[in-house]
């Protein structure tokens, strides 16, 4: 038997929605790229031990249940599952252990879930320099934290989490230097009143600033013209604040300004995107059930626009329901009484993020570094002043940009740079960032080897045997 959905991510959104298509009798696949499901949300949150468990937190302890409700259910889970390409047929191809298999269902849930922004800066590429969701997912999977003296560098809630969560587990935070300009606590107060419909967000930030102000980690806010110091690996952070330069040695700089969609597979699909201001990012166009502009086709969780896992989950559950409807398991009044709760607790979760979105724009030297010297792409070593050359010389969007300077050519296929890309044209053009684009997305998503197209084979979809295998153990050939 063929699936009748397939569910490409394994977070909050698309745990739920793959739970919800079976609940339904949908014969339902689920295909995740990690080891183990969960998203970076939940990362690891079935195997984490107590003590790991406790210093990340009730909200992360909370997948636990999602987890394993999964693992309880008839969805045919396919674990270290790397989705490379999705056809015009809405055919999959994955990789998984070194071979490629395909497999094809009438509906299509994509639960791709967030990056994390970049943060172009001098010395940005030194070693020791990583994300702070890079440390936070060594610390879910391994219980690992940066040696040495730490300091923190952007904005957003996920920082100040970061920062807890490290000091808690015994890690040495020499500073917090928080980019978020001054101006911005003025345009989040236009917000506050419809924030405080969820107030459990707001007071959990204020939990976490208490924290670090009673451990004594310092905190220097509206820091700018930020520089990570080093010659062969980072050694400190120079900025200004408050008018003056100041140096901050460290051994480890963790940076962060928020996350956002991660779009990859939605523009490999041809889905619309719209520019979202408020979050300086691209985001699928899709109605609240999820449906896109490609029939067949949902986005769900923090791939449609950030929202936290709360929100993504429940996303999820409704797109679900409205699979579940257009294939006939159920009537649109019965979806509509069964979504009605739902939406109602969405739209609560959704409250805040304006308010959250204002306080915490980044500011404007990291959507478009000043600096001429500073690396956008790392992948091909392309600087900020080399596209700013690219529109001089006539380029009127990225993908000209990547044929004549091969940014965005590296095996990351713009992920790290193209937010960059796209407002630093804009900027040196004086156009909007919707006028400018974004990269075009080709398969493969990822560097796959090419061993894996010589045994591509096609999956024997039966939903109705409940094992969580790897798909290359389930195929038949291609030509059948």
């Amino acid at each position: 038997m063929s699936p009748d959905c397939i569910v490409i991510g394994g977070g909050p959104a698309g745990m739920s929605a793959a739970l919800g298509c079976v609940s339904h009798g949908l014969r339902t696949v689920l295909l995740d790229e990690q080891p183990r499901p969960g998203g970076q949300i939940y990362r690891n949150v079935g195997r984490a031990t107590p003590e790991v468990r406790g210093l990340l937190g009730k909200d992360y302890a909370r997948g636990a249940a999602l987890v394993e409700r999964l693992e309880r259910s008839e969805v045919q889970v396919h674990r270290g599952a790397l989705v490379w390409d999705v056809a015009e047929d809405l055919t999959v191809s994955v990789l998984a252990e070194g071979r490629s298999v395909q497999m094809r269902a009438p509906r299509l849930l994509v639960a791709s879930g967030a990056l994390e922004r970049p943060s172009p800066m001098p010395g940005w590429t030194l070693p020791r320099v990583m994300s702070a969701g890079a440390a936070q997912i060594a610390l879910k999977a391994s219980g690992s934290i940066p040696e040495g003296r730490v300091v923190l560098v952007g904005c957003g809630p996920l920082l100040l989490l970061v920062a807890c969560q490290l000091l808690d587990a015994g890690a040495t935070l020499a500073g917090i230097l928080e980019t978020a300009p001054a101006n911005n606590r003025r345009e989040a107060l236009r917000h506050l009143p419809k924030a405080l419909a969820a107030p459990e967000y707001l007071l959990k930030g204020l939990r976490m600033l208490r924290r670090l102000r009673r451990a004594g980690v310092p905190h220097h806010a509206g820091v700018s013209q930020v520089r990570v110091e080093g010659t062969d690996a980072a050694s400190g952070v120079r900025f200004v604040s408050r008018g003056r330069e100041q140096l901050l040695a460290a051994d480890v700089v963790l940076l962060h300004h928020g996350v956002v969609p991660n779009t990859q597979l939605s523009r490999l699909l041809r889905i619309d995107h719209a520019w979202d201001e408020g979050q300086l990012a691209w985001r699928p166009v899709a109605d609240p059930w999820g449906r896109t502009s490609r029939p067949g086709v949902h986005l769900v969780g923090d791939g449609a626009g950030i929202s936290g896992a709360l929100a993504a989950q429940l996303g999820g559950d409704l797109a679900a329901l409205d699979v579940a409807c257009a294939m006939g398991r159920i009537t649109q009044s019965q979806r509509d009484r069964l979504a009605a709760p739902l939406l109602r607790r969405r739209r609560r979760q959704h409250s805040v993020r304006p308010f959250l979105d204002a306080l915490y724009r980044p500011p404007a030297w990291i959507a478009c570094p000043p600096d001429d010297t500073t690396i956008v792409c790392r992948c091909e070593e392309v600087t900020a002043g080399r596209i700013r050359e690219m529109a001089s010389l006539g380029c009127r969007g990225p993908n000209q940009t990547k044929f004549f300077s091969r940014c965005g050519m590296g095996p990351c296929q713009g992920r790290m740079c193209g937010l960059t890309v796209t407002q630093l044209l804009a900027q040196q053009l004086d156009l909007e960032p919707a006028e400018v684009g974004a990269y075009h997305v080709r398969s493969p998503l990822k560097p796959i080897p090419l061993s894996a197209f010589a045994t591509m084979t096609f999956l024997d979809g039966d939903a109705s045997h409940h094992e969580h295998q790897d798909p290359a153990l389930s195929t038949r050939p291609t030509d059948e």
